[in-house]
This record gives C-alpha cells, structure tokens and sequence, in this order.
C-alpha cells in the first residue's frame, strides 16, 4: 500500500485490512481476486470542475457515475474526466489505484448513497492491493456527501 495513503488511513483512526492480489483487468476480476461482491469495490474516480478544480467521485463496482445527477448535485453545467497524466498530478496516484485518502490535493468527496452502510474495498495508490474499510468511517473522515450519484451499470453488448 503506499506509504502515503496508509498513513492517511492511519491518522483518521479507520480500521482497514491491506488486501493483495494479482493484476486484475475488471472490478468482476477484483472482486473475484479479493473475495468480495462487486458492489463492494468502489471505484474512486477524480472529475474536473475546472482548472486545478477536482472532486473525487465514490461509485459501488456495479455501477456507473451519472453525469446529470452528479452536475445537478455539484450545481455546474460541465464536468470532465481529466487525462491520466492530469490524474496523477492532482492526486499523486495512477489510474486504478486512485484513492481519496493521502492525495496530493485534499478534494472534496462525493459518495454514491449505496455504498452507506457497507464494508468496502478502495484503492492504496498501489496496483495489486486494496484496502477494506467500514463506508461509513471512511466517508465521515472525508466529509464526504453522500447522494445518488450513479446508475446501474449497462449491460454488455450482445455477442457476434
């Protein structure tokens, strides 16, 4: 786990287990790798309200961040995933490994209302590891919002 977002963990007083595993290529592949159910992987995602302007979106691994729910919530018109190069230099993380605690900039958090109440896996600012937390320690040491911000996840295209 980086040193970085484990002392974060530390220094806000949340219980978390370190959790390895192999490289994964999905959040199915993740859940499998560290024995969980999908909705329980949270993806942290980093939008762009503007320049130098981020927020981190918390969404449950079966779902997809809504980009109406999420612009009406934030009260913006626009609002844009940034390039990778633009993640890792607001954050301090790569792409996949993004977690909101120990980032470079201290953004604001917004968190999917389904994650509430659950033991969630995050990010560790390094590939191969999550952590497990309690979702409702880690959001009250982020300040996060808590809204309905995603929807389910589409289904795969049908097959040739």
């Amino acid at each position: 786990m980086s040193g970085t977002a484990l002392a974060a963990l530390a220094s806000a007083g949340i219980p978390h287990r370190v959790l390895r595993h192999g490289p994964v290529r999905s959040v199915a592949e993740a859940a499998d790798a560290l024995g969980v159910e999908v909705p329980d992987v949270v993806k942290t995602l980093v939008v762009r309200r503007a320049e130098q302007d981020y927020v981190f979106v918390l969404v449950p691994g079966d779902r997809v961040m809504s980009w109406p729910k999420l612009r009406s919530l934030l009260g913006v018109n626009r609002l844009s995933l940034p390039g990778a190069d633009e993640a890792r230099s607001a954050t301090g993380y790569e792409r996949g490994t993004i977690t909101p605690f120990g980032s470079r900039g201290a953004w604001p958090v917004v968190a999917d209302e389904r994650i509430r109440g659950r033991s969630i896996t995050l990010g560790t600012g390094e590939h191969g590891s999550a952590v497990a937390l309690d979702a409702d320690a880690a959001l009250d040491a982020l300040a996060g919002t808590v809204a309905d911000v995603s929807d389910p996840e589409p289904p795969d295209p049908p097959g040739p």
